[in-house]
């Protein structure tokens, strides 16, 4: 899944790339026309480099931080780098090891309740009623451990798909810087069209140009829809088990554990929910406020002219919306 995502947004952004090449307008919309005044920086976010090749900016991205690297952009890289390579040794070897841990814990109990299974087999019945306790907890211990193991495996699913959508965004985030640096233009977008657009969710943010953007919603998209379809598979898990409890011993101290688990990723999957929403939400206004501020920086909001009723020059601001 990894690689393929990785492949298909390279081929899509070679297709953007051919786009941006097709339409030379773009570099030259919203300028005066006066080469010291538009060739001053707009955006000291993206460093201008030399390594202007897409080609290689999409490559050198299929690595953590490797496209911000090749633009020279050391600090985003880092922090990609950073928090990707934590996530790998949480996902593939922590949560491996945790998982072996459990699994090794488990094992004494299980035994113990093969060996009192055995003895309840041959029917001696003077200890029968001993056995029978004895095995029971020891059966208790071992779901437990099982319970354990579920909840590892959930959370390990749900931290492999937030590194899924980090490296997607960082991929995003490393054509964005390309294409601003090559690319950008100040030119007044339409709020309208960037809403629109925005129904279909970092569609807006791509409008504006705004590609890192783009990547931070679909980064958390992917990993709250992957936290929500985690934790109502732990509902189930815990409800099944709530049923057979209930059947047995409704009143037990397990069936109010279990209730308390199910509660809990109920909520969490309910807070995951309401976040995907609130997601989706924000990636609409941030689509509409960008198109608004859009020529911001544009140089023809600022003119020097000269004033008729003193020596002198006098400053003129304008801001449209």
């Amino acid at each position: 899944m990894f690689k393929s995502l990785s492949v298909v947004f390279l081929l899509i952004s070679l297709c953007v790339g051919v786009m941006a090449h097709a339409d030379e307008r773009i570099t030259v919309r919203g300028k005066t026309g006066i080469e010291a005044i538009d060739s001053l920086p707009v955006n000291e976010w993206d460093v201008s480099t030399t390594h202007n090749s897409l080609l290689m900016t999409m490559l050198f991205s299929l690595l953590p931080g490797g496209g911000q690297y090749y633009t020279e952009h050391y600090v985003r890289g880092g922090f990609i780098t950073g928090i990707e390579g934590l996530l790998v040794y949480e996902v593939y070897f922590n949560k491996s090891w945790q998982k072996d841990r459990v699994l090794e814990q488990a094992r004494p109990f299980q035994d113990s309740v093969a060996i009192f299974t055995r003895e309840i087999m041959l029917g001696n019945r003077d200890s029968l009623a001993y056995f029978q306790e004895k095995r029971n907890e020891y059966a208790s211990r071992v779901r437990e451990k099982s319970d354990k193991k579920m909840e590892q495996e959930d959370l390990r699913i749900a931290e492999n798909a937030w590194l899924v959508g980090l490296h997607l965004y960082s991929m995003f985030d490393a054509f964005g810087i390309w294409y601003n640096n090559n690319y950008r233009s100040v030119e007044l977008k339409s709020m309208t069209k960037a809403l629109l657009l925005s129904i279909i969710p970092g569609f807006g943010q791509m409008y504006n140009g705004e590609f890192g953007k783009a990547g931070l919603v679909y980064m958390s998209i992917i990993g709250a829809s992957t936290s929500i379809w985690t934790s109502q598979r732990m509902v189930r898990y815990y409800l099944d088990r709530k049923h057979f409890v209930e059947s047995e011993a409704p009143g037990s101290e397990e069936f109010e554990k279990i209730a308390e688990r199910v509660t809990y990723y109920r909520k969490n999957r309910n807070q995951y929910i309401w976040g995907l929403a609130l997601i989706y939400l924000y990636s609409m206004g941030d689509a509409a406020v960008d198109a608004l501020l859009s020529d911001f920086d544009n140089p023809i909001h600022l003119a020097l002219l000269p004033s008729f009723n003193s020596l002198g020059a006098q400053a003129l601001f304008t801001f449209d919306f």
